[in-house]
């Protein structure tokens, strides 16, 4: 049986492209989804991203929990409705999901898990959470809207009280509030975004996010799908949970060591696995690859290189950059002339730095090397 978000009859009205996402019903594209990409890009576009789910955590001893709970340092965040990204491991260090957490009290901190990893990520959440009197409460009312682009904040910034435009206006990067919305609609605004474009993630009750949808649309914002999504975070060197990692990978395997606080006498859950990793050193490393010549780069395909066999892990075609690029996890060392093997054919790629695009624009030496 496959889950519908409050917008399924939104996007089949809008004639989407509808798909099975994590056990989801969802739009991939409602026509072109390079349209779609640059849309949001360079100007503004919204996802349904009401999959996600949202895990609120309650007790005088949540920010003691999280201590333990991800491999990044709650004690960031000091300031109500600030944001941090973070990896929840296991004790083998490899990655159960990667998430938010929201501070908002000391005694109430929210989290935004990904869809298709839910049902995992509640059992260990409770499971771990069981000795601290925590009580964790899925919020299934709740819908979602990421709005992205250059001008995505002020088109939803016109749709608020006027009152209240400043202070979302103020709003900085990784920090959430809660405030009113169009028509008194009660709205968690987040600055983040899964596009490497500005933006907000709004949090709705599940009875308003149609009202809210067809409010953005009138204000210019464009629907985009969950393919435009895909390649819009790839470009932005964002990891994707399946694909980029999971239980069988590190962070350090993954490019996402900023993610992981070793402070001093914070014993997190994989902690001691990470720490033995890097001591032994790392055996594989997530690098990115542009392929200058004609022809897509897809997940699973061999890649050979200098110090060993990989495999291409995300990969697609960049709109805004014209070629193709992937994310690959190869064995650590000296690379050399690296190929990518397409149907038989060992194809040259080149080994580049992500993310590939930063605010709309591509990095120095994609392009052209």
């Amino acid at each position: 049986m496959t889950d519908k978000t409050e917008l399924n009859a939104s996007h089949r009205e809008l004639g989407a492209r509808m798909v099975d996402f994590g056990g989801w019903d969802m739009p991939i594209a409602y026509g072109s989804q390079i349209e779609e990409h640059h849309a949001v890009r360079k100007d503004a576009g919204m996802f349904d991203v009401s999959h996600m789910t949202v895990v609120d955590l309650t007790g005088e001893r949540t920010r003691e929990f999280l201590r333990k709970l991800v491999a990044n340092n709650v004690d960031k965040l000091t300031k109500s409705g600030k944001a941090l990204y973070t990896c929840m491991l296991d004790e083998t260090g490899g990655v159960i999901d990667d998430l938010i957490v929201y501070f908002l009290r000391e005694d109430f901190f929210r989290l935004v898990v990904n869809a298709a990893t839910r049902a995992k990520d509640l059992a260990w959440i409770e499971k771990q959470a069981a000795a601290f009197g925590i009580t964790v409460r899925e919020r299934p009312e709740f819908g979602m809207i990421a709005v992205q682009g250059p001008n995505a904040r002020e088109k939803l910034i016109g749709l608020l009280p006027e009152d209240l435009r400043e202070k979302a206006r103020k709003l900085g990067k990784f920090a959430a509030i809660e405030c009113e919305g169009p028509n008194g609609m009660p709205l968690f605004l987040a600055r983040t975004g899964y596009t490497g474009e500005d933006g907000f993630e709004v949090v709705v009750p599940n009875t308003r996010v149609v009202e809210l949808w067809n409010l953005l649309r009138e204000a210019g914002v464009a629907p985009a799908g969950l393919g435009a999504r895909d390649t819009l975070r790839l470009e932005a060197g964002m990891n994707l949970y399946g694909q980029d990692m999971d239980e069988t990978v590190t962070p350090w395997e993954a490019s996402l060591a900023w993610t992981i606080s070793l402070d001093e006498g914070r014993d997190f859950i994989g902690r001691e696995a990470l720490e033995k990793q890097k001591a032994a050193g790392v055996p594989r490393v997530m690098v990115g690859l542009v392929m200058d010549e004609k022809g897509v780069l897809r997940h699973g395909q061999k890649v050979l290189s200098a110090s060993g066999e990989g495999e291409i892990l995300s990969g697609g075609f960049s709109p805004t950059l014209g070629k193709s690029v992937a994310f690959a996890r190869l064995p650590a060392g000296e690379h050399g002339d690296v190929r990518v093997d397409i149907r038989g054919r060992e194809v040259p790629v080149r080994v580049v730095k992500f993310p590939f695009v930063r605010d709309g624009q591509p990095m120095p030496g994609i392009v052209d090397g």
